[in-house]
């Protein structure tokens, strides 16, 4: 019994340990960006507004449900994820911070940036991660390799 309880802690230390893939380089982005993210999962959906600009030599990224409430603040600095304020870590948000930086950097610089990354007509795979099917540039849907979740972005105040 204590061998298991010990594995199982060992398993969740890791999986917390792990990050998503970040670019050696902080790609060159458009910012400021404002962006509705739809979170669609297990046949529900969830809408939040997603605040990414410059900070100095970080790029913030802000993330609150419909009435305003942050629901997370992540800096990226110098390819390194740090909290933003007092709210409790979000592994899942900086999962989808990562997903969108490789979805919004540009396809000169994915290459470069993603060695292993794959792209063909409108979808962009980084094989174990992420698949993004793009409408157009700035619509597209984020699916998480393996898991029964996804999230469609679109700029704030698109139509739907």
């Amino acid at each position: 019994m204590m061998r298991m309880l010990l594995i199982g802690c060992l398993l969740l230390l890791s999986a917390c340990a792990s990050q998503p893939p970040l670019p050696e380089k902080t790609p060159a982005l458009a910012l400021p960006l404002q962006l509705h993210v739809q979170r669609l999962a297990d046949g529900q959906s969830q809408d939040w507004l997603l605040v990414i600009q410059h900070e100095g030599a970080a790029i913030r990224w802000s993330m609150m449900d419909p009435l305003g409430i942050p629901q997370a603040r992540q800096k990226l600095i110098n390819g390194e994820w740090q909290a933003d304020g007092l709210l409790p870590p979000n592994p899942q948000a900086r999962e989808l911070f990562a997903a969108l930086l490789f979805a919004l950097t540009s396809a000169n610089d994915v290459r470069a940036l993603y060695p292993s990354a794959q792209a063909m007509d409108l979808t962009r795979t980084l094989p174990g991660h992420w698949q993004i099917v793009y409408q157009s540039s700035e619509v597209f849907s984020v699916n998480m390799t393996g898991q029964p979740l996804s999230y469609r972005i679109t700029p704030l105040g698109a139509a739907r």
